[in-house]
């Protein structure tokens, strides 16, 4: 099978319901951001997270795949999963990783061990998607679960970032106005 059809070298793409549409369009990018999102989780994965995470991001993975697939057909036809349209899944893992943590007392800066790091640049991946998939919103495109989903992944991407930290034992660097 081939990969390439040179179809796009337009700068086109199809969706899902058959219409083509410019590759800048904001349906693309917003599917072009989870995917993204998608591969830095892989990436993420690739540095031997704790079981218990990785097996929440592997899950979260299958989910953005969902995401994607709904974002790319505007005609609706894909159906979100229960565990999208329902955030508890991502609120348990949240709350279950908070209670290892010490209370947090002063912003942060992103960073620490590596596979933290990462965790926090897949969470301001996802900021990015949720941002373009609100634009898709308020240009009265129907999105559904997409944005709580979005939102509570992001809060659990910057829980696990530092629940990461804490396993390994990488002290968080508190953000303060004065540092040089």
């Amino acid at each position: 099978m081939r990969v390439y059809t040179r179809t796009g070298d337009d700068g086109s793409t199809v969706l899902g319901n058959g219409k083509r549409v410019s590759k800048a369009a904001l349906r693309v990018a917003a599917y072009g951001d989870v995917d993204e999102l998608n591969s830095t989780l892989g990436l993420l994965l690739a540095e031997g997270p704790p079981a218990e995470a990785a097996a929440e991001l592997v899950g979260v993975q299958s989910r953005l795949f969902e995401v994607g697939a709904a974002l790319a057909d505007p005609s609706g036809r894909f159906e979100l999963s229960p565990e999208i349209r329902d955030t508890g899944r991502l609120e348990r893992w949240i709350d279950g990783m908070a209670a290892e943590l010490p209370e947090l007392r002063s912003f942060i800066l992103p960073g620490g061990g590596r596979a933290a790091a990462l965790a926090h640049v897949a969470r301001t991946v996802c900021r990015r998607a949720e941002r373009a998939v609100a634009g898709l919103r308020e240009e009265g495109e129907a999105v559904g679960a997409v944005l709580p989903f979005l939102n509570r992944l992001s809060d659990a991407l910057f829980v696990c970032a530092r629940w990461l930290n804490h396993r390994a034992g990488v002290r968080e660097t508190a953000w303060s106005r004065r540092a040089q």
